[in-house]
Protein backbone atom coordinates (compact mmCIF):
# COMPACT_ATOMS: atom_id res chain seq x y z
CA UNK A 1 0.00 0.00 0.00
CA UNK A 2 1.53 3.33 -1.05
CA UNK A 3 1.24 6.45 1.07
CA UNK A 4 -0.70 9.27 -0.61
CA UNK A 5 1.67 11.70 -2.29
CA UNK A 6 0.49 14.75 -0.32
CA UNK A 7 1.64 13.14 2.93
CA UNK A 8 5.13 12.79 1.49
CA UNK A 9 5.54 16.48 0.68
CA UNK A 10 8.32 18.21 2.58
CA UNK A 11 8.30 21.83 3.76
CA UNK A 12 11.64 23.54 4.30
CA UNK A 13 12.33 26.05 7.07
CA UNK A 14 12.97 29.56 5.78
CA UNK A 15 14.57 32.26 7.97
CA UNK A 16 14.67 35.85 6.71
CA UNK A 17 13.65 34.54 3.28
CA UNK A 18 16.67 32.22 3.17
CA UNK A 19 16.11 28.41 2.90
CA UNK A 20 17.89 26.50 5.69
CA UNK A 21 17.95 22.95 4.24
CA UNK A 22 16.14 21.70 7.36
CA UNK A 23 12.62 20.29 7.23
CA UNK A 24 9.88 22.07 9.15
CA UNK A 25 8.92 20.06 12.23
CA UNK A 26 6.11 20.43 14.75
CA UNK A 27 6.86 17.71 17.31
CA UNK A 28 3.92 18.64 19.53
CA UNK A 29 1.20 18.78 16.84
CA UNK A 30 -1.75 16.79 18.12
CA UNK A 31 0.16 15.69 21.22
CA UNK A 32 -1.69 16.32 24.47
CA UNK A 33 0.11 17.01 27.74
CA UNK A 34 -1.00 17.23 31.32
CA UNK A 35 -0.74 20.83 32.58
CA UNK A 36 1.85 21.52 35.25
CA UNK A 37 0.96 22.86 38.66
CA UNK A 38 1.09 26.71 38.64
CA UNK A 39 2.40 26.53 42.20
CA UNK A 40 5.67 25.23 40.76
CA UNK A 41 6.48 28.64 39.26
CA UNK A 42 8.99 30.58 41.34
CA UNK A 43 9.67 34.02 39.88
CA UNK A 44 11.05 37.00 41.77
CA UNK A 45 11.58 40.49 40.43
CA UNK A 46 14.78 42.45 41.04
CA UNK A 47 16.04 45.90 40.11
CA UNK A 48 19.63 46.41 38.99
CA UNK A 49 21.58 49.50 38.07
CA UNK A 50 23.36 49.45 34.73
CA UNK A 51 26.72 49.63 36.52
CA UNK A 52 25.79 46.61 38.67
CA UNK A 53 24.67 44.56 35.67
CA UNK A 54 27.85 45.40 33.73
CA UNK A 55 29.98 44.31 36.70
CA UNK A 56 27.99 41.07 37.01
CA UNK A 57 28.57 40.33 33.32
CA UNK A 58 32.30 41.04 33.67
CA UNK A 59 32.49 38.83 36.78
CA UNK A 60 30.64 35.96 35.07
CA UNK A 61 27.60 36.18 37.36
CA UNK A 62 25.34 37.03 34.42
CA UNK A 63 25.75 34.78 31.36
CA UNK A 64 24.99 36.27 27.95
CA UNK A 65 25.06 32.77 26.41
CA UNK A 66 28.24 33.01 24.36
CA UNK A 67 28.02 31.57 20.85
CA UNK A 68 24.32 32.40 20.76
CA UNK A 69 23.48 32.56 17.06
CA UNK A 70 21.34 35.67 17.27
CA UNK A 71 23.29 37.21 20.13
CA UNK A 72 24.42 40.21 18.19
CA UNK A 73 22.68 40.79 14.90
CA UNK A 74 21.38 44.29 15.49
CA UNK A 75 22.12 46.91 12.86
CA UNK A 76 24.04 50.06 13.78
CA UNK A 77 20.90 52.19 13.93
CA UNK A 78 19.35 49.81 16.48
CA UNK A 79 22.43 49.95 18.69
CA UNK A 80 22.67 53.73 18.56
CA UNK A 81 18.95 54.10 19.17
CA UNK A 82 19.06 51.87 22.25
CA UNK A 83 21.89 53.85 23.86
CA UNK A 84 20.22 57.15 22.99
CA UNK A 85 16.98 55.93 24.61
CA UNK A 86 18.86 55.18 27.82
CA UNK A 87 20.57 58.59 27.75
CA UNK A 88 17.15 60.20 27.29
CA UNK A 89 15.86 58.33 30.34
CA UNK A 90 13.42 56.11 28.44
CA UNK A 91 12.93 52.85 30.41
CA UNK A 92 13.52 49.52 28.66
CA UNK A 93 11.19 46.50 28.81
CA UNK A 94 11.93 43.97 31.54
CA UNK A 95 14.58 41.28 31.21
CA UNK A 96 14.05 37.60 32.02
CA UNK A 97 16.83 35.64 33.70
CA UNK A 98 17.12 31.95 34.53
CA UNK A 99 18.99 31.38 37.78
CA UNK A 100 20.77 28.03 38.10
CA UNK A 101 21.70 26.19 41.27
CA UNK A 102 25.16 27.78 41.35
CA UNK A 103 23.62 31.25 41.40
CA UNK A 104 24.59 32.06 37.80
CA UNK A 105 21.92 34.05 35.99
CA UNK A 106 21.41 33.25 32.34
CA UNK A 107 19.75 35.85 30.13
CA UNK A 108 16.87 34.29 28.21
CA UNK A 109 14.98 37.39 27.13
CA UNK A 110 17.01 40.56 26.50
CA UNK A 111 20.31 39.11 25.26
CA UNK A 112 20.70 41.55 22.40
CA UNK A 113 19.83 44.59 24.51
CA UNK A 114 22.26 43.65 27.27
CA UNK A 115 24.97 42.70 24.79
CA UNK A 116 24.63 46.07 23.04
CA UNK A 117 24.77 47.99 26.33
CA UNK A 118 27.76 45.98 27.55
CA UNK A 119 29.68 46.51 24.33
CA UNK A 120 29.08 50.25 24.43
CA UNK A 121 30.05 50.35 28.11
CA UNK A 122 33.32 48.55 27.27
CA UNK A 123 34.11 50.93 24.42
CA UNK A 124 33.53 48.49 21.55
CA UNK A 125 31.57 50.90 19.36
CA UNK A 126 30.88 54.60 18.93
CA UNK A 127 27.52 56.28 18.61
CA UNK A 128 26.45 57.14 15.08
CA UNK A 129 23.46 59.02 13.76
CA UNK A 130 21.14 59.97 16.64
CA UNK A 131 17.67 61.50 16.55
CA UNK A 132 18.06 63.99 19.41
CA UNK A 133 21.51 63.97 21.03
CA UNK A 134 23.42 65.08 17.95
CA UNK A 135 26.38 66.34 19.98
CA UNK A 136 27.11 62.75 21.12
CA UNK A 137 27.55 61.33 17.62
CA UNK A 138 30.95 59.70 17.16
CA UNK A 139 31.50 59.28 20.90
CA UNK A 140 32.21 56.15 22.93
CA UNK A 141 31.24 55.70 26.57
CA UNK A 142 34.57 57.06 27.79
CA UNK A 143 34.06 60.22 25.71
CA UNK A 144 30.77 61.16 27.36
CA UNK A 145 30.85 63.88 29.94
CA UNK A 146 30.37 62.95 33.57
CA UNK A 147 26.64 63.66 33.73
CA UNK A 148 25.87 61.36 30.82
CA UNK A 149 28.11 58.58 32.18
CA UNK A 150 26.43 58.80 35.57
CA UNK A 151 22.99 58.79 33.96
CA UNK A 152 23.83 55.59 32.14
CA UNK A 153 25.49 53.90 35.09
CA UNK A 154 22.56 54.72 37.39
CA UNK A 155 19.88 53.58 34.93
CA UNK A 156 17.65 51.03 36.64
CA UNK A 157 16.58 47.78 34.96
CA UNK A 158 13.88 45.37 36.03
CA UNK A 159 14.62 41.66 35.72
CA UNK A 160 12.24 38.77 36.38
CA UNK A 161 14.35 35.90 37.70
CA UNK A 162 13.11 32.32 37.63
CA UNK A 163 14.23 30.47 40.73
CA UNK A 164 16.45 27.36 40.33
CA UNK A 165 13.88 25.25 42.20
CA UNK A 166 11.40 25.69 39.35
CA UNK A 167 11.32 22.44 37.28
CA UNK A 168 12.95 22.62 33.85
CA UNK A 169 9.69 21.87 32.03
CA UNK A 170 7.97 24.76 33.82
CA UNK A 171 10.87 27.14 33.12
CA UNK A 172 10.88 26.17 29.47
CA UNK A 173 7.15 26.76 29.12
CA UNK A 174 7.36 30.12 30.92
CA UNK A 175 10.09 31.30 28.56
CA UNK A 176 8.10 30.14 25.53
CA UNK A 177 5.11 32.12 26.80
CA UNK A 178 6.97 35.37 27.43
CA UNK A 179 9.01 34.97 24.26
CA UNK A 180 6.51 36.66 21.93
CA UNK A 181 8.59 39.39 20.29
CA UNK A 182 9.01 40.00 16.59
CA UNK A 183 11.47 37.13 16.23
CA UNK A 184 10.72 34.58 18.98
CA UNK A 185 13.43 32.20 20.12
CA UNK A 186 13.35 28.62 18.88
CA UNK A 187 13.18 25.75 21.36
CA UNK A 188 16.91 25.11 20.92
CA UNK A 189 17.75 28.77 21.46
CA UNK A 190 15.86 28.68 24.76
CA UNK A 191 17.69 25.49 25.79
CA UNK A 192 20.98 27.13 24.81
CA UNK A 193 20.26 30.14 27.03
CA UNK A 194 19.30 27.89 29.95
CA UNK A 195 22.24 25.48 29.68
CA UNK A 196 25.78 25.58 31.00
CA UNK A 197 28.97 26.12 29.05
CA UNK A 198 29.81 22.39 28.94
CA UNK A 199 26.77 21.34 26.89
CA UNK A 200 27.03 24.42 24.67
CA UNK A 201 30.69 23.68 23.97
CA UNK A 202 29.99 20.00 23.39
CA UNK A 203 27.24 20.63 20.84
CA UNK A 204 29.45 23.16 19.10
CA UNK A 205 32.23 20.54 18.96
CA UNK A 206 29.85 18.07 17.30
CA UNK A 207 28.77 20.65 14.74
CA UNK A 208 32.45 21.39 14.04
CA UNK A 209 33.24 17.75 13.24
CA UNK A 210 34.20 17.29 9.57
CA UNK A 211 31.77 14.36 9.47
CA UNK A 212 28.92 16.66 10.54
CA UNK A 213 29.53 19.06 7.67
CA UNK A 214 30.08 16.15 5.29
CA UNK A 215 26.66 14.70 6.10
CA UNK A 216 24.60 17.82 6.79
CA UNK A 217 26.11 20.22 4.25
CA UNK A 218 27.32 23.78 4.68
CA UNK A 219 23.86 25.35 4.62
CA UNK A 220 22.92 23.81 7.95
CA UNK A 221 26.09 24.96 9.73
CA UNK A 222 25.61 28.08 11.86
CA UNK A 223 21.87 27.84 11.36
CA UNK A 224 20.29 31.17 12.39
CA UNK A 225 17.82 29.38 14.69
CA UNK A 226 20.31 26.83 16.04
CA UNK A 227 18.80 23.86 14.21
CA UNK A 228 22.37 22.57 13.77
CA UNK A 229 22.77 22.38 17.56
CA UNK A 230 19.40 20.67 17.94
CA UNK A 231 20.40 18.15 15.28
CA UNK A 232 23.63 17.47 17.19
CA UNK A 233 21.67 17.13 20.44
CA UNK A 234 19.23 14.65 18.90
CA UNK A 235 22.12 12.69 17.43
CA UNK A 236 23.29 11.83 20.96
CA UNK A 237 20.04 12.05 22.95
CA UNK A 238 19.14 8.36 22.96
CA UNK A 239 22.70 7.39 23.80
CA UNK A 240 22.23 9.35 27.03
CA UNK A 241 18.64 8.39 27.86
CA UNK A 242 17.37 5.10 26.37
CA UNK A 243 14.29 5.26 24.19
CA UNK A 244 12.48 2.99 26.69
CA UNK A 245 12.62 5.86 29.19
CA UNK A 246 11.22 8.48 26.80
CA UNK A 247 7.67 7.80 27.98
CA UNK A 248 8.30 9.46 31.35
CA UNK A 249 8.86 12.88 29.76
CA UNK A 250 5.95 15.18 28.94
CA UNK A 251 7.24 16.25 25.53
CA UNK A 252 10.20 16.16 23.19
CA UNK A 253 11.25 19.57 24.51
CA UNK A 254 11.21 18.28 28.09
CA UNK A 255 13.20 15.23 27.05
CA UNK A 256 15.83 17.28 25.23
CA UNK A 257 16.02 19.64 28.18
CA UNK A 258 16.90 16.76 30.50
CA UNK A 259 19.40 15.41 27.94
CA UNK A 260 21.08 18.84 27.95
CA UNK A 261 21.29 18.79 31.76
CA UNK A 262 22.82 15.29 31.63
CA UNK A 263 25.48 16.48 29.16
CA UNK A 264 26.34 19.30 31.54
CA UNK A 265 27.03 16.69 34.24
CA UNK A 266 29.23 14.31 32.19
CA UNK A 267 32.94 13.91 32.81
CA UNK A 268 35.53 14.81 30.18
CA UNK A 269 36.08 11.12 29.44
CA UNK A 270 32.36 10.48 29.00
CA UNK A 271 32.07 13.45 26.66
CA UNK A 272 34.93 12.13 24.55
CA UNK A 273 33.26 8.72 24.24
CA UNK A 274 29.93 10.32 23.38
CA UNK A 275 31.57 12.43 20.67
CA UNK A 276 33.14 9.31 19.16
CA UNK A 277 29.77 7.54 19.11
CA UNK A 278 28.12 10.55 17.44
CA UNK A 279 30.87 10.71 14.83
CA UNK A 280 30.45 7.00 14.08
CA UNK A 281 26.71 7.55 13.61
CA UNK A 282 27.44 10.31 11.09
CA UNK A 283 30.06 8.30 9.20
CA UNK A 284 27.89 5.19 9.08
CA UNK A 285 24.85 7.14 7.91
CA UNK A 286 26.92 8.71 5.15
CA UNK A 287 28.13 5.23 4.14
CA UNK A 288 24.55 4.00 3.77
CA UNK A 289 22.76 7.01 2.32
CA UNK A 290 25.44 9.18 0.75
CA UNK A 291 24.21 12.72 0.08
CA UNK A 292 20.65 11.66 1.03
CA UNK A 293 21.55 10.91 4.67
CA UNK A 294 18.82 12.00 7.13
CA UNK A 295 16.53 13.10 4.31
CA UNK A 296 13.22 11.61 3.18
CA UNK A 297 14.12 9.52 0.15
CA UNK A 298 11.32 7.19 -0.99
CA UNK A 299 11.82 4.89 -3.96
CA UNK A 300 9.43 7.06 -5.93
CA UNK A 301 11.61 10.17 -5.71
CA UNK A 302 15.16 11.21 -6.57
CA UNK A 303 14.77 14.67 -5.05
CA UNK A 304 17.19 15.66 -2.27
CA UNK A 305 14.86 16.85 0.49
CA UNK A 306 15.81 18.97 3.51
CA UNK A 307 17.18 17.27 6.64
CA UNK A 308 14.58 15.51 8.75
CA UNK A 309 15.50 15.63 12.44
CA UNK A 310 13.68 12.40 13.30
CA UNK A 311 15.87 10.50 10.82
CA UNK A 312 18.93 11.87 12.61
CA UNK A 313 17.80 10.46 15.93
CA UNK A 314 16.84 7.07 14.44
CA UNK A 315 19.42 6.11 11.82
CA UNK A 316 22.14 8.29 13.32
CA UNK A 317 21.68 6.73 16.75
CA UNK A 318 21.18 3.10 15.81
CA UNK A 319 23.83 2.85 13.09
CA UNK A 320 26.37 4.18 15.60
CA UNK A 321 26.07 0.90 17.49
CA UNK A 322 27.83 -1.01 14.69
CA UNK A 323 31.37 -0.96 13.24
CA UNK A 324 31.73 1.08 10.07
CA UNK A 325 33.19 -1.88 8.18
CA UNK A 326 30.09 -3.96 8.88
CA UNK A 327 27.77 -1.10 7.91
CA UNK A 328 29.59 -0.52 4.63
CA UNK A 329 29.37 -4.22 3.78
CA UNK A 330 25.54 -4.13 3.99
CA UNK A 331 25.01 -0.53 2.90
CA UNK A 332 23.09 -1.40 -0.28
CA UNK A 333 20.59 -3.61 1.55
CA UNK A 334 20.15 -1.10 4.38
CA UNK A 335 19.57 1.75 1.95
CA UNK A 336 17.02 -0.25 0.00
CA UNK A 337 15.14 -1.21 3.18
CA UNK A 338 15.12 2.38 4.44
CA UNK A 339 13.76 3.70 1.14
CA UNK A 340 11.06 1.02 1.11
CA UNK A 341 10.01 2.13 4.59
CA UNK A 342 9.77 5.73 3.39
CA UNK A 343 7.73 4.61 0.38
CA UNK A 344 5.11 2.23 1.70
CA UNK A 345 5.36 1.77 5.48
CA UNK A 346 2.48 3.95 6.66
CA UNK A 347 3.44 3.72 10.35
CA UNK A 348 7.02 4.79 9.66
CA UNK A 349 6.04 7.65 7.35
CA UNK A 350 3.58 8.90 9.95
CA UNK A 351 6.20 8.70 12.72
CA UNK A 352 8.60 11.03 10.89
CA UNK A 353 6.08 13.47 9.44
CA UNK A 354 3.89 15.04 12.12
CA UNK A 355 3.48 15.13 15.88
CA UNK A 356 6.93 13.56 15.97
CA UNK A 357 7.34 14.04 19.72
CA UNK A 358 4.47 11.66 20.50
CA UNK A 359 5.78 8.74 22.53
CA UNK A 360 4.15 6.15 20.27
CA UNK A 361 5.71 7.69 17.17
CA UNK A 362 9.14 7.91 18.80
CA UNK A 363 8.90 4.26 19.84
CA UNK A 364 7.54 3.22 16.45
CA UNK A 365 10.32 4.74 14.35
CA UNK A 366 13.10 3.59 16.67
CA UNK A 367 11.68 0.06 16.68
CA UNK A 368 11.20 -0.11 12.90
CA UNK A 369 14.69 1.20 12.15
CA UNK A 370 16.19 -1.02 14.84
CA UNK A 371 14.52 -4.09 13.35
CA UNK A 372 15.77 -3.19 9.86
CA UNK A 373 19.34 -2.77 11.08
CA UNK A 374 19.28 -6.01 13.06
CA UNK A 375 18.06 -7.89 9.98
CA UNK A 376 21.31 -7.11 8.20
CA UNK A 377 23.81 -6.44 10.99
CA UNK A 378 22.54 -8.66 13.77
Amino acid sequence: MSEPADQLEVAQEVVDNVPTDVEVEDPEAGVGHDPWDPEQIRIHTKAYSLRHLMDMIDDGDVDLAPDFQRQYVWKDAQRWGLIESLLLGIPLPSFYFNENREGLMQVVDGVQRLTTIHRFYKGEFSLGRLAYLKDLEGKQFKDLDGSYRRRLQNTQFVAHVIDPETPFRVKFDVFKRINTGGSPLSAQEIRHCMSKAQSRDFLRALVDLPAFEDVMGKTVLNHPRMADREIALRLVAFHIIPVEDYRQYESLDSFLGVVTERIDALSAGELKKLEAVAERGLVNSRAVFGEFAFRKWPLTSARRNPINRTLVETWGTLLAEHPTTAVKARAVELRRRAREMMTSNVAFIDSISGGTGDVNKVTSRMTLVGDAIREYLG
